[in-house]
Parts: C-alpha cells; sequence; structure tokens
C-alpha cells in the first residue's frame, strides 16, 4: 500500500471518530510517574530527544531551545516543568519529543516517556472534580483502569510563551457600536481559551453566558426550552474537544431544537486542520476559527450578528 493511500486511510479514519463523539489520546509519563494525555489529532511525530538543544536567551524556564524539525526551527517545551514538576534531564537520560502542531504552529513537548494509544469516546471523558489543577482539562482511564490525566496543552503554551489578546481600540470602539444589544454563548474547556473569549466580548461590549461543557450547555438550553424561555442568542461559539461531548455532537444537538434552528453556530479549536473544518460544516456550523486570535473572534462576532 502506498504512503499516499495510508495518509488517506489515516484521515477517513480520525475523521469517524470526530463524527461519533470519540477521541483518540496519546498517553504518557511525565517526572512524577503519572500517566497523562492528548489528543492525537494534534500529534505530528514523536522522536528521541537529542542531549543537545540550543537554547533561547530570555525565555521562560520550561523553554529547553529550537531544534531543526523537517527543515524549521521549533521551540522545545519542557510539559514537566511548565506545569511545576521536577524537569526532565534530557542530557543525562532517555527522554522523548512529541511534536505537535496547534494553530498551524509547531511546537515539541518534552515528556519522561510514550506509553500508549487509547480510543475513548468523549462521553467517557470527564471534568476533573474535588481538585484544583489548571493544566489539566480532563481524566479519563487505561485498560488497566488507571488514571489518566488529560492536559490543557493550550494553556501550557499560554503560560509558557505568551498570547497577544490585544485589540486595536479604534476597532473596538466601532466594533461596540454595532454590538450593542447583542447576546452570545461561550462554550469550552480550556481556562485559557474561555478568557480570552470572554476579555474579547467584554470589550465589544457583548452580553454573554459561559460553560465550560458542552453537556452543560446543552441541558441549560433544554431546561429554558421545558420553561417556555427559550434562550435569544445572537451567535453560539463552540471549542470542538471537549470532555462529555465534543463541539460537532453539540453542534448536531442544537440544531435538532426548534427553538434553535436559526441561531448561528461557530466552532473553533487549536486544531485548525482541513479535516475540523469540513466536519464544523457538516456537524451544522456556520463558521470554524482558530482559537487564541481576538482579532478572528471579533470579526466573526460583528459577521454573524449582523
Amino acid at each position: 500500500m502506498t504512503e499516499q493511500s495510508n495518509s488517506l486511510d489515516e484521515a477517513i479514519r480520525r475523521s469517524k471518530l470526530s463524527s461519533s463523539n470519540q477521541m483518540e489520546m496519546l498517553t504518557f509519563r511525565l517526572t512524577d510517574g503519572q500517566l497523562y494525555g492528548i489528543n492525537v489529532f494534534k500529534i505530528i511525530e514523536i522522536l528521541e530527544c537529542p542531549e543537545r538543544i540550543d537554547k533561547l536567551p530570555q525565555s521562560h524556564p520550561a523553554v529547553k531551545g529550537v531544534i531543526s524539525f523537517r527543515g524549521q526551527g521549533i521551540t522545545v517545551i519542557d510539559v514537566s516543568e511548565s506545569i511545576g514538576m521536577e524537569k526532565v534531564d534530557f542530557q543525562n537520560e532517555l527522554a522523548y519529543l512529541v511534536v505537535c502542531e496547534y494553530n498551524n504552529q509547531l511546537n515539541a513537548f518534552l515528556v519522561k516517556q510514550p506509553e500508549t494509544l487509547l480510543t475513548r469516546g468523549w462521553d467517557e471523558i470527564k471534568k476533573p472534580e474535588g481538585f484544583h489543577a489548571p493544566s489539566v482539562v480532563a481524566i479519563g482511564y487505561a485498560d488497566n483502569e488507571e488514571m489518566i490525566l488529560i492536559l490543557d496543552i493550550e494553556t501550557v503554551l499560554v503560560d509558557v510563551i505568551g498570547m497577544d489578546a490585544n485589540l486595536d481600540q479604534q476597532f473596538i470602539t466601532q466594533a461596540a457600536a454595532k454590538c450593542a444589544g447583542k447576546k452570545v454563548l461561550l462554550v469550552d474547556d480550556s481556562n485559557s481559551a474561555m478568557s480570552l473569549m470572554q476579555n474579547t466580548m467584554e470589550k465589544l461590549g457583548i452580553e454573554h453566558n459561559s460553560f465550560n461543557s458542552a453537556v452543560k450547555a446543552l441541558e441549560y438550553l433544554h431546561t429554558q426550552i421545558d420553561q417556555n424561555q427559550p434562550p435569544r442568542y445572537d451567535l453560539i461559539i463552540s471549542d470542538i474537544e471537549m470532555p462529555g461531548m465534543d463541539g460537532f455532537t453539540f453542534t448536531r444537538n442544537v440544531r435538532s431544537l426548534d427553538d434553535m434552528t436559526g441561531t448561528p453556530i461557530a466552532l473553533h479549536s487549536s486544531m485548525s486542520n482541513p479535516t475540523n473544518q469540513q466536519k464544523a460544516v457538516e456537524a451544522g456550523a456556520d463558521e470554524f476559527i482558530p482559537k487564541f486570535n481576538p482579532e478572528a473572534l471579533s470579526e466573526l462576532v460583528l459577521r454573524l450578528t449582523a
């Protein structure tokens, strides 16, 4: 079988996962020995960490430097150190780099040891309850019932590399006049992504309701409709990868509600690949935008709430 047909088969397989409320995760160990996981859609390649990494001056301590990957320089981030644990001693011990793409940018995440690939339904992935860990977005379980802490890599990137959330003041003034009286529903399990969206809505003077779970957001809509008080939103913006229910399934459920059929829905994700964009449209969304782009978010709101 050719490499091209293999790639096509892989794209089809993953596309079926996304349309059936499932995700595939890579599990790995950090320096505390705990099992962690991230969505495989985000992974480009896994390779042994070289002993030499070219350092970057005046960078976050978790940034180990830069390596050359397929002809381009990419930043290496020690995941253990980024979330407050002992750093990986990659110069003296075998370690690995998990190369991921977020918002069309490659980064290499330094981990102690990759483990295995697991497929789980989003309904099997739960929000963490009973403990506060900003870097952990969800909890799952391995086949042997070992707990998997699913990392909020988006928040790690924001903490380590930063995020430009500024908007031009002239744009804000002009947009705020057009957005008066508008109301938006926000759904995202990532603290950093939600914070950016809320901040953008506040700058534009837009009223908003926020939910960190598609399940909770859908329950709220059902409750309001059952009480003959269907909520009136000018726009719904939802993440795609969320525990309990993904954004595709959430969109299909909202579209099945008679009172919400005309409400514009935009899905956003740090995995801004053509497959996600196509699936967003197929699920019934009006738009797909990448995360952590306040200008694109603002323009979307202006366009869809007009």
